[in-house]
């Protein structure tokens, strides 16, 4: 049903695109059939694939040092009162900055190459994902843990048995709530000090020559690349807690 219901939605989408395309009727709209040939085009010769790899490199290492960081982390908060009264005002205090703007100061430390966009997307990404794992595994019901206690679990046991499973599905939400930021953010930093990139590619190869469909070209290929990313948390969720989809 999933799968029915992205195609009907595709088909809309397409549709919507090629009315907006014949309203505007000029070449800064190009309609939906030019645009996805000139995409298979790009695609073929190279010149955009090129860029494809370079972004999904950066933005899965990005998303996956994210991961490695921000889970065990939100899962030690939300395990320990202690521990999260601690550290509480300092993710209070740098949660809610704007990170993005902090690119110059990345760029000037780490260089222009991948590790500074790596970094600068991870660090977004890793409050984010640290705030839903430990507030879900704060959540977990008092009586839950107790019951397994009861029983001789010790703090590994808990871990293993109460925590993890109950913080997988707050991480692959998590995972899903950050792909659009992750994305938002690789565009951002390929727009700077970089020759390659689906950011570049679309304002510097193709917006700053005119290249419309090209352009257009670019950000489908961004968009997929986002939705590819959805999916393979939905995905990952559904191998590593298929308990929550026995109903479907």
């Amino acid at each position: 049903m999933k799968w029915r219901q992205l195609a009907i939605g595709l088909v809309a989408l397409l549709a919507l695109w090629q009315l907006a395309a014949w309203l505007v009727h000029n070449a800064i709209l190009p309609g939906p059939a030019i645009v996805l040939t000139t995409l298979a085009a790009e695609l073929i010769d190279g010149r955009l694939a090129r860029h494809v790899l370079v972004s999904a490199w950066r933005v899965s290492a990005a998303i996956a040092l994210a991961l490695a960081l921000g889970a065990p982390a939100g899962l030690a908060l939300g395990q320990s009162e202690q521990l999260n009264r601690v550290f509480e005002p300092l993710v209070y205090l740098t949660y809610p900055i704007p990170k993005v703007v902090l690119l110059p100061i990345f760029l000037l430390l780490l260089g222009v190459g991948d590790v500074s966009k790596i970094a600068l997307i991870s660090v977004i990404l890793f409050f984010q994902i640290l705030v839903v794992v430990r507030d879900e595994a704060a959540g977990i019901r008092p009586e839950l843990v107790t019951s397994v206690r009861s029983l001789g679990a010790g703090r590994l046991a808990l871990f293993r048995y109460v925590y993890l499973p109950a913080a997988i599905p707050a991480v692959a939400t998590a995972l899903r709530l950050s792909v659009g930021t992750a994305i938002a953010v690789l565009f951002f930093t390929e727009s700077f000090a970089t020759t390659s990139g689906l950011g570049y590619y679309i304002l510097i190869q193709s917006w700053g020559r005119v290249a419309y469909p090209e352009m257009y070209a670019g950000v489908v290929m961004l968009s997929l690349l986002g939705l590819t990313l959805y999916y393979a948390a939905d995905w990952l969720e559904r191998r590593l807690a298929p308990w929550k989809f026995l109903r479907d």
